[in-house]
């Protein structure tokens, strides 16, 4: 199996968040030839479903469960692009293409490896339409389908495009929480000369947030950075120039480390906004709580697998957005390793060719180990 094929493939496969058909049966048909059982299925309703997801299995006899975990959806291409998005086109040592490297071209990788290995205990792919997305209905989903079956993996790899500046540099090994919370506060329209007869949510709502930005949740830990508050909005929508508003909102964005967890801080927040606006709305909704995966096997496992292929050692790093590793995280320990993510979300997204066949190589060590 040539992965630059398989990964091309993928490519053309047009799969804009949440992903569902074509690109699906492109991975379905590279992987039941070399001995998976796999399980397609549509999860959840409007408006964030439904999703469709894939669950492929292999079995061997005894030994360890791995799982390899991954996304097909893609964020929009948007305009201007040298090529079509979804043409995948070689140009000197790059393949080009919407999901390149986040994360067709991992996904590629992982499952080339797998063609070129003797099978042994069991491997599984966890793989969602809908990471790009609300992720509501997709790897959710497929937890909660492994669960009833009693399919738990003993170690997870998610295949992030985690490499900055070249391939195998960054293991991520946790990542921070992330919670966005939008907040309404009620007044009353009047006209300005007469306030007496208004009431002007905008100062109540001001004299929160102050309090709000003035919070400092920690210095950060070990492993992670500081967690940090935003304020991403402040809405009025008054365009008269004499009259006294009648509601005004805000929202603001969270991103936190093992230190709290997310509905914590909401109901912080919600305490603070009610001291202000005893009336006001606060809606908060967490995407993710931070995890941590401590040093130790897995990541050994990695990093020996990059040093033996590459000649020197990754870091470890809890840095960056979310992902679905939050989720894996609640039932095995995960990290994350794949592509140099320069290009992921842009125009013209690319992976370098050789980058592609080295993370073969580094997959198939990484199982060779698992097994051994």
């Amino acid at each position: 199996m040539d992965v630059v094929e398989l990964t091309s493939a993928l490519i053309a496969a047009e799969s804009i968040t949440p992903a569902q058909g074509a690109v699906f049966d492109v991975l379905e048909q590279a992987l039941v030839p070399i001995g998976f059982t796999v399980e397609r299925f549509v999860a959840g309703e409007a408006p964030d479903g439904p999703v469709e997801n894939l669950l492929a299995v292999r079995r061997a006899g005894a030994g360890p469960h791995f799982a390899f975990a991954g996304h097909l959806d893609v964020v929009p291409p948007g305009e201007g692009w040298t090529s079509s998005a979804f043409d995948p086109q070689v140009r000197g040592d790059l393949l080009y293409g919407r999901g390149a490297v986040d994360m067709k071209g991992a996904i590629a990788a992982f499952t080339a490896a797998l063609a070129h290995l003797p099978a042994a205990g069991t491997v599984s792919l966890i793989i969602t339409g809908d990471e790009e997305g609300p992720a509501t209905y997709g790897t959710v989903a497929l937890i909660e389908r492994m669960q009833a079956t009693g399919l738990i993996p003993d170690l997870c790899l998610v295949g992030e495009p985690t490499s900055s500046a070249r391939l195998g540099d960054t293991i991520k090994i946790g990542r921070r929480g992330s919670t966005v919370i939008d907040i309404d506060v009620p007044g009353r329209q009047g006209h300005v000369a007469y306030p007496h007869l208004a009431d002007n949510p905008v100062p109540r709502l001001v004299r929160a947030l102050a309090e709000i930005d003035g919070i400092v949740l920690d210095e950060g830990t070990d492993w992670f950075q500081p967690s940090n508050i935003e304020i991403i909005d402040l809405t009025v929508g008054n365009r008269a120039t004499n009259v006294i508003p009648g509601k005004a909102a805000a929202r603001i964005s969270i991103r936190f480390n093992d230190r709290h967890r997310g509905q914590d801080l909401i109901e912080r927040i919600e305490r603070i906004v009610h001291t202000h606006a005893p009336a006001a709305i606060v809606r908060g909704r967490v995407y993710g709580d931070a995890f941590l995966t401590e040093p130790g096997r897995l990541s050994d496992v990695i990093s020996d697998a990059v040093e033996a292929r590459l000649g020197f050692r990754p870091e470890l790093s809890t840095s960056g957005g979310t992902s679905d590793a939050r989720f894996l995280s609640r039932i095995c320990p995960v990290a994350e390793f794949g592509l140099v993510n320069a290009t992921m979300h842009k125009l013209d997204e690319a992976v370098a060719i050789p980058d592609l066949h080295d993370l073969t190589a580094i997959y198939a060590d990484i199982l060779r180990r698992v097994f051994a």
